[in-house]
C-alpha cells in the first residue's frame, strides 16, 4: 500500500503505542477516546502492521451505514487508494471489497452473518467494535458470539472495544479484565450553553429549534449541526427556516438514515467556499461521523426509540429524553475541526437530572431476531454465552414462542430446517418466514416487494399515506417494478422511498434465488460483491427446503365446523402475482400470524391475541371481515391500526385450520330454565363461528349444571324444608365433631362435583332438577355408623312430658331450640341435652295462646326461681288453666287442665 503525505496529528496518536501493547499481550482492549480524537479511522490503520496481524484481516464494526461508508472512504483516501482495495466495506445490499482487502468496515448485521457462516472467522485477526456505547442489539450479539468463538475455537482472535462515553469497567471485565487505554483531550474546546429555563410545555419543538438556529447563525461563524428526534421534526424545522429569510450563504441540508446516499453525502461534505450549512440530523450524526465545517451544535435533547412489549408482541415508537452519554457525544461534534459551541435546549437543572446512559437495545427491543441467531449458532439458551446485559427472560420467552409459531424452532427450542433458511435470509424472522411461505405459493416476487415495503418508511405522502391499506402500496411497487402505470401509480408517492423499496425488493429476490442454488458466495445479508472484486467466503449454509405434503383436495368452506390440519401450501393458480388485492392479506398474515383480527359488530377489531384495535379513519379497510395487521401501535386500551390488508376467510381456514379450535360448551340458562349447549370455533381470542349443539355429551351437561351451582350457589337446587333441616342438623354435629360432613351452602357449592355429579345423569332442565331428592343426596353423605347416631344426637323432635313431639330447630343464634307451651313440660326437671350430651336445647316456653313467656336453657333453675313470677301473671290472664304450686311434681298437659283436676 502507498501512503499519501503524513496526516496531521490527532489526539489518538499518543494512545496508539499503549493500544498495540495491550492487544499484543492481552489479546483484548478497551479504548476510550473523546469525540474528535480520530479513533475510528486512525486505530485500524495503525494496527494493520502489527506482527500478529500478518496475513490476517481486520473487521471494523460500525453501528450505522453512513458512518461505515464514510470511515472506509476516509481510510482508503489516507492510503491513496480506492475503496475496495486495502480498505473496503460491507453492508446490506452494498459491498466494496476485494482479495486485497484487509480492513473491512461492516454494519452490525454483517458481523453476525460472518460468524454464523464461519464461527472461527479464519483469516480474521482482529474485530473492532466502534462506538460500543450505543449498545445496539447486533453489537451485543456480535460480541457475545465473538467471545465464545475466541474461547472455543480461536484463542488468537483479538477484540477491541472503542467508545467516547462508555463505562469501561464492565466491558473490560467481560473481556477477561482487558486493559483500558485512554486517549485524553478533545481536538478543540467546546463551550456549552443552556437555556435559562425549559421551554413552555405547549411550545412546539420546531419553534424552539428555529429560534435557536437563528440565534446561533447570528452569533457564530461556521456550520450548524442540529440534533432532532426524527425525520418528521426535521421536515417541520426545515419548513420554518425556509419560510423566512436566512443569512446570505446558508444552506439547509437534512440528514437521516432514509435519505438517498447522495443526499447524505451532501450533508456531510464541506460547504462550498463562502457558504455554510445548517445540517438537520437525527442521531445518525452522533457518532463516528464528521460533518465538515461544523462549529455549532444545537441539541434538542430528544431521541426516538422503539420499545417492545412482550405482553402484546407489539413495538411502540416513542420520543424520550436523551441520556448524558448521548448528549456528550452530540456536544463533541462541535469540536471536530475547530473550537465550537453547543446549545442545549434545556436548563442546567434539567441537565443534572439526565440519566447517565442510554438503555441498551437488548433490554427494550424485539428479541425474535436474537433468539433465531442464537438457535442457528447452536445455543440452547442465552445463558450459554457471556453478555454485558443478558436478554431479559420475558421478552426472550415471547420471542421463542413467536419463532415456534413461525416454524423456525421446534417444541424443544431447537432450530428447524425452515428456521435455518429464515436465518440465512438475513431479515427479521417474521418477514423471512413470509418470503419462504410465499415462494411455495408462487408469490415470491410480490412477497419480496411487501417485505421491502414493511422494512422501509412509508412511501406514500399526504392524505394517501393516512390510509393504512397495504394493497395500494404493494400495487404501486409492482407497477413500478414492471414499468407500468396502474391504479397504484396514481397515488402520491415519495420517489426516493420508492427507489429504496425497489432496491430492497431486488435484494430479497436475489437472496431467495441463492437459497435454491449451490452455495457459493455468502448466503447472508450484505455479503454479495461483484465477482471480480470479492474473495470466496469462508463458509456457507446449504439450502434446505421444508418438507411439503400434497395439496388439500378441497378448501374447507368458511362455514364448515372443521379443525382439519392444513397441508403445506403449493403454487396456486387462483393467486395471480399481479393481483395483490387477492393475496396481500395472506402474505401479511404469514409474517404477523398473531395480528390476524376479526371485525366486531361496532366496526372495531379484535386481534387473535385478545387485544383490541381500531382503524384511525374511515378507509378502504373498514368493511373487511378479517384483517392481517402489519403495523399497530401499542398505546391506550386499543391499538391504532397503521398498516393492514384484508384476509380472505377461506384462506384463514385453509392455512390456519390446524390452529382453529373447536370448542363444545354448555351452560345453564336462567331464562329458559335449561342447559343450552353450543359449538364454537375459536382462533385464539377470536370466535369465528358459534351455533347450537344439537347433541351435547352427558359430561358437558353435567359440567354446565355443576358450574351453575358453583357460580350461582346451591340455592338453585330443589330444597325442601326436610332437606334444609337435615342440612342444619348435620352442620350442628359438624361444629361438634369434624367427622361429620360440612354441608354449608358455600362448601356444597365448592364441592358440587364430588357429591352432586353422580345424581345429574339425565338432568337437563328445571323440571329434571326439581325431581332430585336433596334429602336423600345429603343423607348419602353419611356412612352407616353416622346414620345410626344422627337421630339420637341431632333429633328432629323432642318428646315432652305431655306426650307431644316438639320440633327441634337448628337455625338461629340460640340453636338448637324448641318452642313448647309451659304446661306441657310440667314435671320435666332437667333441660334435655343432645350432641353427645354437650349441648342443652334452649326452650322457648309459651303461654296457652302460644306466646313466648320465657326462654331458658336451665329448666330446673326456672322452676325454682322465675316460674312463680310467671305463674302469677299467667294465672291472672288464663284463670281457667292449671297453674300448680310445684311444677316439678305436677302433671303435664296439652289441655286446659289435666284430667281429674279442677
Amino acid at each position: 500500500m502507498t501512503k499519501l503525505s503524513e496526516p496531521k496529528p490527532m489526539p489518538i496518536d499518543e494512545a496508539i503505542p499503549a493500544l498495540k501493547d495491550s492487544l499484543r499481550k492481552a489479546g483484548a482492549a478497551v479504548l476510550l477516546a473523546e469525540p474528535g480524537a480520530g479513533k475510528t479511522t486512525r486505530a485500524p490503520l495503525a494496527l494493520l502492521s502489527e506482527p500478529w496481524l500478518e496475513g490476517q484481516s481486520v473487521i471494523l464494526l460500525e453501528p450505522r451505514r453512513l458512518a461505515a461508508r464514510s470511515a472506509a472512504v476516509y481510510m482508503a483516501a489516507q492510503l491513496g487508494e480506492r475503496v475496495g482495495e486495502t480498505v473496503g466495506y460491507r453492508m446490506r445490499g452494498e459491498s466494496r471489497v476485494s482479495r486485497k482487502t484487509r480492513i473491512t468496515v461492516v454494519t452490525e448485521g454483517i458481523l453476525t452473518r460472518l460468524l454464523q457462516q464461519d464461527p472461527a472467522l479464519l483469516g480474521t485477526g482482529l474485530i473492532i467494535f466502534d462506538e460500543f456505547h450505543e449498545r445496539s442489539l447486533h453489537a451485543d450479539l456480535g460480541l457475545a458470539l465473538a467471545l465464545q468463538s475466541r474461547e472455543l475455537l480461536r484463542d488468537d482472535l483479538r477484540l477491541l472495544i472503542m467508545s467516547a462515553t462508555l463505562d469501561a469497567e464492565p466491558v473490560a471485565r467481560l473481556l477477561g479484565d482487558a486493559p483500558v487505554v485512554q486517549s485524553r483531550g478533545r481536538m478543540y474546546p467546546v463551550e456549552t450553553l443552556y437555556l435559562p429555563q425549559a421551554p413552555a410545555a405547549k411550545e412546539p419543538l420546531e419553534t424552539v429549534v428555529e429560534r435557536a438556529v437563528r440565534r446561533a447563525l447570528a452569533a457564530h461563524d461556521g456550520s450548524l449541526l442540529v440534533f432532532l428526534p426524527g425525520a418528521r421534526e426535521i421536515s417541520r424545522v426545515e419548513s420554518l427556516l425556509a419560510g423566512s429569510p436566512l443569512p446570505e450563504g446558508v444552506l439547509l441540508t437534512p440528514l437521516y438514515g432514509a435519505l438517498p446516499q447522495e443526499a447524505q453525502r451532501r450533508a456531510i461534505e464541506p460547504a462550498p467556499a463562502g457558504r455554510r450549512k445548517v445540517v438537520l440530523a437525527t442521531s445518525i450524526a452522533e457518532s463516528s461521523l464528521t460533518v465538515d465545517g461544523v462549529t455549532v451544535v444545537i441539541d434538542s435533547g430528544l431521541r426516538r426509540t422503539t420499545l417492545f412489549s412482550p405482553r402484546t408482541g407489539m413495538n411502540r415508537l416513542v420520543t424520550v429524553r436523551a441520556a448524558r452519554d448521548s448528549a456528550d457525544q452530540r456536544r463533541g461534534r462541535a469540536g471536530r475541526t475547530a473550537p465550537g459551541v453547543c446549545y442545549r435546549l434545556w436548563s442546567e437543572a434539567e441537565d443534572r437530572a439526565l440519566p447517565a446512559r442510554t438503555p441498551p437495545e437488548i433490554l427494550e427491543a424485539d428479541l425474535a431476531p436474537l433468539a433465531l441467531e442464537l438457535a442457528a449458532w447452536g445455543a440452547g439458551s442465552p445463558d450459554e454465552l457471556a453478555w454485558l446485559d443478558a436478554p431479559p427472560p420475558a421478552p426472550y420467552a415471547s420471542a421463542v414462542l413467536l419463532l415456534q409459531q413461525l416454524g423456525a424452532l421446534d417444541a424443544a427450542g431447537r432450530i428447524t430446517g425452515h428456521g435455518r433458511q429464515m436465518a440465512a435470509l438475513g431479515l427479521h424472522p417474521r418477514l423471512a418466514h413470509m418470503l419462504l411461505r410465499a415462494r411455495e405459493l408462487g408469490l415470491a416476487e410480490p412477497a419480496c416487494a411487501l417485505a421491502a415495503l414493511l422494512e422501509e418508511r412509508d412511501l406514500l405522502k399526504g392524505a394517501a399515506g393516512r390510509d393504512g391499506d397495504l394493497r395500494r402500496r404493494l400495487a404501486l411497487v409492482l407497477d413500478a417494478a414492471k414499468g407500468a402505470r396502474g391504479a397504484g401509480s396514481a397515488l402520491e408517492a415519495d420517489p426516493a422511498a420508492l427507489q429504496r423499496v425497489q432496491q430492497l425488493r431486488r435484494q430479497w429476490e436475489a437472496r431467495l434465488l441463492e437459497l435454491d442454488q449451490p452455495a457459493n458466495e455468502a448466503a447472508a445479508e450484505g455479503l454479495a460483491a461483484p465477482p471480480s472484486a470479492q474473495a470466496p467466503a469462508p463458509g456457507t449454509l446449504p439450502p434446505q427446503t421444508p418438507p411439503t405434503q400434497a395439496p388439500p383436495a378441497q378448501t374447507p368452506p368458511a362455514q364448515a365446523l372443521s379443525t382439519q390440519a392444513p397441508t403445506a401450501p403449493q403454487p396456486r393458480a387462483d393467486l395471480d402475482p399481479q393481483q395483490p388485492d387477492r393475496y396481500c392479506g395472506l402474505l401479511v398474515s404469514f409474517a404477523y400470524p398473531d395480528r390476524i383480527a376479526m371485525r366486531r359488530p361496532d366496526g372495531r377489531y379484535l386481534l387473535r391475541s385478545g387485544r383490541g384495535a381500531v382503524l384511525p379513519m374511515k378507509e378502504s379497510l373498514g368493511a373487511a371481515a378479517f384483517l392481517a395487521i402489519a403495523d399497530v401501535d401499542d398505546e391506550g386500551a386499543e391499538g391504532r391500526i397503521l398498516l393492514a390488508a384484508p384476509l380472505d376467510e377461506t384462506d384463514l381456514y385453509r392455512y390456519y385450520g390446524k390452529e382453529i379450535a373447536e370448542e363444545r360448551s354448555a351452560a345453564w340458562d336462567d331464562a329458559s330454565g335449561a342447559v343450552r349447549a353450543r359449538i364454537r370455533q375459536t382462533f385464539g381470542a377470536i370466535v369465528l363461528k358459534e351455533q347450537p349443539d344439537p347433541q351435547p355429551g352427558p359430561e358437558q351437561i353435567t359440567r354446565a349444571l355443576l358450574d351453575a351451582v358453583i357460580v350461582k350457589g346451591v340455592g338453585i337446587l330443589p330444597w325442601t324444608d326436610r332437606a334444609r333441616m337435615l342440612q342444619e342438623r348435620l352442620l350442628f354435629l359438624h361444629r361438634l365433631d369434624e367427622r361429620w360432613p360440612d354441608v354449608s351452602d358455600e362448601t356444597l357449592a365448592a364441592t358440587a362435583e364430588s357429591w352432586l355429579a353422580p345424581y345429574l345423569s339425565g338432568v337437563r332442565k328445571r323440571s329434571d332438577l326439581q325431581a332430585l331428592s336433596l334429602y336423600g343426596i345429603l343423607e348419602n353423605l353419611l356412612d352407616w355408623p353416622l346414620r345410626q347416631v344422627l337421630n339420637a344426637e341431632a333429633p328432629t323432635h323432642l318428646l315432652v312430658p305431655s306426650g307431644s313431639k316438639i320440633q327441634v330447630h337448628y337455625d338461629g343464634p340460640q340453636a338448637p331450640y324448641a318452642a313448647v307451651r309451659l304446661q306441657e313440660v310440667f314435671g320435666m326437671m332437667e333441660t334435655p341435652r343432645i350432641g353427645f350430651g354437650r349441648v342443652a336445647i334452649t326452650l322457648h316456653l309459651l303461654s296457652p295462646a302460644s306466646r313466648p313467656v320465657q326462654v331458658t336453657a336451665d329448666l330446673r333453675s326456672f322452676w325454682e326461681t322465675t316460674y312463680f313470677e310467671v305463674k302469677k301473671d299467667l294465672k291472672g290472664r288464663y284463670p281457667k288453666h292449671y297453674w300448680p304450686d310445684d311444677p316439678m311434681e305436677a302433671t303435664a298437659t296439652r289441655k286446659v287442665r289435666p284430667d281429674g283436676q279442677r
